[in-house]
């Protein structure tokens, strides 16, 4: 017998191998949206464009919401929207966010990246 569903609710995945977000990525994504009105009642939104020299790049935003979004849930209750297409090149991969000597800022540890280029920002798979 197959359980009874009441209502419709968006996917969301816990604890998923599809993309992860470190809770260093996690620390900065909360500070800023903290002292940034635009980020007020929106999510974190990770997704991929064409651009860059490697044909890919990744992106991030704060946004609203939409249809056919799948929510992550990442640590100390970030949610992550991620779109279906950018799914299919951001499965497996890790958000992180860095600092050092020479800049800052988010990176993503893609298995599914075939090459990058020198600067990491952009991507060919």
């Amino acid at each position: 017998m197959e359980p009874q569903v009441d209502s419709f609710e968006l996917p969301t995945i816990q604890d998923s191998p599809t993309v992860k977000v470190t809770e260093k990525a996690v620390a900065k994504v909360k500070a800023y949206a903290q002292n940034n009105k635009e980020a007020e009642g929106k999510f974190f939104r990770v997704y991929i464009e064409g651009g860059g020299c490697s044909g890919f790049q990744y992106g991030f935003r704060f946004d609203d919401q939409r249809d056919d979004d799948l929510i992550v849930d990442a640590p100390n209750g970030l949610k992550v929207l991620v779109d279906p297409t950018s799914l299919q090149y951001l499965k497996g991969s890790v958000v992180d966010y860095f600092e050092d000597f020479k800049g800052s800022g988010f990176v993503v540890q893609n298995p599914n990246a075939t090459s990058s280029c020198g600067c990491g920002t952009s991507f060919s798979a």
